[in-house]
């Protein structure tokens, strides 16, 4: 081979290898028309085609959180995988597959992600956190980044929490009449325990916040220890932990104590050390708001034990505990009306007790149409169940019960379930049968 050869070969190497760079608008431009052909975007996000216009990589994720805030998401996705990259936005607490980008973009993602959460973009091979803020439409939107490495490259997720968002009232939450009455009668209380409980995303911080709303007032001094801070509240002093300057749920609940506080909120207890303050506290003469990861209320009380509570001091703190979940509601414009079959009366007298079944023939279940974007839902609401702390239940507490016969005890005391709870929604065609059940893994 000639040395002219030699020459052009690779010549028309390098501007292959120029038109397929990422780092060139061309490439870039390339990359991107290649991903919108062969990927099929989601209705239900309007607008997703605007991808096609994207020129650099900060237009990319600029849209990418754009059309996430627009479509109400929670939560941002980007998975690699082996040949492409999986852009996915969870709305109403189900994923969705938005957009599938050709994996030459995922170094630029990540990088542009890194920069703007402050994280090391020379690092590959550890999990890093970090956090941004953006406005839109003079909306603040925070951002919390997690990127961990896995085995295609790094994944991330961005939470969405909106600043300006409404903490909504207690009545908007969807509880009961009873309940809420129930409710409204234990956090006039000036001392005690609230505590809301249930998984991660089931929307026991919005139930607090919505709490805090309603005392919130003058005569009154309320700080809050949280992390992350989801909403500004006007009169209330909330303090973000910071795990690198020591600033834990445990060492800020001990510098609130001494704050003069009437209420406190703690975003969530997590160990035996901030479950002991948090009892102190409440026996003390204040009013503590937290949240507890279990999976209903009755588990509540014997989860505080293995945290190394003692029974008298939960039996003397805990007012209540509110277990919750979040579902779909069914679209109003395309909810269909059916009655159950035999062998799904049957099969849901499992799960249902059979006394709430024989007085509902008819249910709703999701169709679909242009307004919800073919999923039949929109927008979400709690199924709840209160259980309240009274003689019969601490009894139990000093008797370290499990969470089956303080359930029971309850429930003879006239708790609603969320089981049942749900059911009820599902009669009255606010949600689906088939919702609860995909909520409620009973």
């Amino acid at each position: 081979m000639s040395k002219k050869e030699d020459k052009v070969k690779k010549e028309v190497k390098n501007a292959e290898k120029e038109k397929s760079d990422p780092k060139t608008d061309q490439g870039f431009l390339a990359l991107i028309a290649q991903s919108i052909k062969e990927t099929q975007t989601l209705r239900l996000v309007r607008g997703i085609e605007e991808l096609e216009k994207v020129t650099t990589v900060t237009e990319l994720v600029d849209l990418l959180i754009q059309k996430a805030f627009e479509s109400a998401a929670s939560d941002i996705h980007i998975d690699p995988q082996p040949e492409s990259v999986v852009v996915r936005f969870r709305i109403d607490g189900i994923l969705h597959d938005i957009v599938s980008l050709k994996i030459n973009l995922h170094p630029l993602l990540i990088t542009r992600i890194k920069v703007l959460s402050g994280m090391r973009t020379d690092e590959h091979y550890i999990a890093q956190d970090g956090r941004f803020r953006i406005k839109k439409d003079s909306t603040d939107i925070d951002l919390r980044v997690s990127i961990v490495p896995t085995h295609y490259g790094e994944n991330v997720v961005m939470r969405l929490l909106v600043g300006s968002a409404r903490a909504l009232g207690l009545g908007e939450l969807g509880l009961a009449e009873k309940d809420l009455e129930k409710l409204h009668r234990y956090i006039r209380k000036p001392y005690g325990m609230i505590l809301a409980t249930g998984p991660t995303g089931s929307g026991k911080t919005t139930t607090l916040y919505s709490i805090l709303r309603l005392l919130n007032s003058r005569e009154v001094t309320i700080v809050t220890i949280e992390d992350p801070i989801e909403y500004a509240i006007a009169g209330v002093s909330q303090i973000q932990v910071n795990q690198q300057t020591g600033l834990t749920f445990a060492s800020g609940l001990r510098s609130i104590v001494r704050q003069d506080p009437n209420i406190i909120m703690v975003g969530e207890i997590r160990d035996q050390e901030t479950a002991g303050i948090a009892v102190n506290a409440a026996m003390t003469g204040h009013l503590l708001l937290s949240t507890l990861h279990t999976n209903d209320a009755s588990t509540t009380l014997p989860r505080l034990i293995d945290m190394g509570i003692e029974p008298f001091l939960i039996a003397s703190t805990v007012n209540v505990a509110i277990g919750q979940r979040l579902v779909r509601k069914l679209c109003d414009k395309c909810r269909v009306k059916y009655k159950l079959t035999d062998e799904e009366r049957t099969s849901l007298a499992t799960v249902i007790p059979e006394a709430l079944l024989k007085t509902q023939k008819e249910f709703w279940r999701a169709e679909g149409c242009a307004e919800c974007n073919d999923t039949g839902y929109t927008k979400r609401i709690g199924i709840y169940e209160i259980l309240e702390v009274n003689d019969m239940v601490r009894k139990l507490i000093m008797k370290r019960a499990n969470a089956d016969e303080i359930r029971e005890a309850a429930r003879a005391e006239g708790m609603t379930t969320m089981l049942e709870d749900g059911f009820t929604k599902a009669a009255s065609g606010v949600t689906s049968i088939a919702e609860i059940l995909r909520v409620i893994h009973d």
